[in-house]
């Protein structure tokens, strides 16, 4: 929301040569939010199962930020907000979306009280292994997505490729559970019917527990 206020080059100029500014700004949002989830959360929190959080900080390449600058400007805000959250819907999971190459923060949602993280950008650096990502951090963290390249392979790959892709998501994220099997982002129209079918039929053939690596 800051970021979407000031536009994106302000917004990030300010994270860098605008400190109070910034400060000021981020404090203000973090006290809306956690007023909010008071007022709307607390009253119903027991039966509030998942909430979900969008925050963008990846690109293909890389993070938007630094993680130093992530670290001391928006992290213990999220903390923040997410301990709220936490405090009036004591029973519920939270799930990041938070797109892009973030594997270099991902302790970092651990650390902050993120439970799922979602989409899995598997075309962004440090993302495609979905192998090491399980290794690393499948004991801590559901994988919400991940299960098919979106970019390539299910708009323009062979309903072979779809199944191999599938078959490889399933083999490196499913083993002990802790995966949604959803594409990496929502279909989009250039996606054939037929690969559309492919991948659900896939994920049903390959996706039977219990499973093993």
């Amino acid at each position: 929301m800051p970021c979407r206020l000031r536009g994106h080059t302000n917004f990030y100029m300010d994270l860098l040569i605008n400190e109070e500014f910034i400060n000021a700004l981020l404090d203000k949002f973090v006290d809306y939010w956690t007023s909010l989830a008071e007022v709307t959360l607390k009253p119903i929190g027991k039966y509030i199962s998942a909430v979900l959080f969008n925050d963008d900080i990846g690109s293909q390449s890389g993070l938007l930020i630094s993680p130093e600058l992530y670290r001391k400007l928006i992290k213990p805000r999220q903390k923040k907000f997410y301990a709220k959250v936490k405090e009036c819907a004591p029973n519920a999971k939270l799930v990041l979306h938070s797109c892009g190459s973030v594997y270099r923060v991902i302790p970092d949602f651990l650390e902050i009280g993120i439970d799922a993280l979602n989409p899995i950008q598997l075309t962004a650096k440090h993302m495609s292994d979905t192998g090491k990502l399980k290794k690393e951090f499948g004991d801590r963290l559901t994988f919400w997505g991940g299960g098919c390249d979106t970019h390539s392979i299910l708009p323009h790959g062979t309903p072979a490729d779809i199944r191999e892709e599938v078959k490889r998501r399933m083999r490196d994220l499913a083993p002990g559970g802790g995966f949604v099997f959803t594409p990496v982002h929502n279909i989009q129209p250039d996606v054939s019917p037929e690969n559309i079918c492919t991948l659900y039929d896939a994920a049903y053939e390959f996706g039977k527990y219990p499973m093993s690596a």
